[in-house]
């Protein structure tokens, strides 16, 4: 199973060429953010995941409002959210889990994204809220379709983190953001990202 490959498959060209319009930039740029914001919230997932509490708290989250339902109108969901219309629910709402897995980094990890895909911070901000909500519908539904215990939802991630950082260009970026993320030393060589990544994922590995 490919988290990133899932998640990719999520965004048709048309929904690409809305968010396009959306935030003012070509659909290739939009494209290569959505992969960047993606790998971020995975990483970012995984490293709130890497404490028991944090795991069991992701768990929860999911079993309560990401059943990936949303999924089987993702269309209508995200025409909705770009009109500011339908009401709003824990399910969609981007920017509550964007604090509880990103916190006060949002920004850091923006710029960082749009430095590699050519969209300014402003604009990967406004994507953000927008796909947070696909990366939790698929993570809930691949844990309700494969029933899986804690232990199953830390392997999942670990290993959709690692394909993240596997793609092209996907592992320096990942390394950093998740350095800012977790307070580290900003000005940290991009060479060390995957070690950075590395530590994250044998902590969360470490709790199965």
């Amino acid at each position: 199973m490919n988290l990133m490959d899932i998640l990719q498959g999520q965004l048709s060209e048309e929904m690409v060429g809305q968010l396009s319009e959306h935030i003012g930039a070509e659909p290739q740029q939009t494209a290569q953010a959505a992969n960047g914001i993606f790998a971020t919230l995975l990483g970012g997932l995984a490293n709130n995941a890497s404490s028991e509490g944090g795991l069991s708290a992701l768990a929860n989250a999911l079993d309560r409002d990401h059943d990936g339902s949303m999924l089987d109108d993702l269309a209508g969901m995200v025409g909705g959210m770009l009109q500011g219309s339908g009401q709003e629910s824990r399910a969609t709402n981007g920017l509550g889990m964007l604090n509880h897995i990103l916190g006060d980094r949002q920004e850091v990890a923006a710029e960082q994204i749009g430095q590699s895909s050519g969209l300014s911070a402003g604009q990967v901000m406004k994507l953000l809220p927008i796909l947070a909500p696909i990366v939790m519908s698929v993570l809930g539904k691949t844990k309700n379709s494969g029933g899986l215990d804690l232990g199953g939802l830390a392997g999942v991630l670990m290993g959709g983190a690692q394909q993240a950082q596997q793609q092209d260009g996907m592992g320096d970026l990942l390394g950093n953001i998740l350095g800012s993320v977790m307070g580290g030393n900003q000005q940290q060589p991009q060479q060390d990202g995957g070690g950075l990544l590395g530590s994250v994922l044998g902590g969360l590995f470490g709790k199965r």
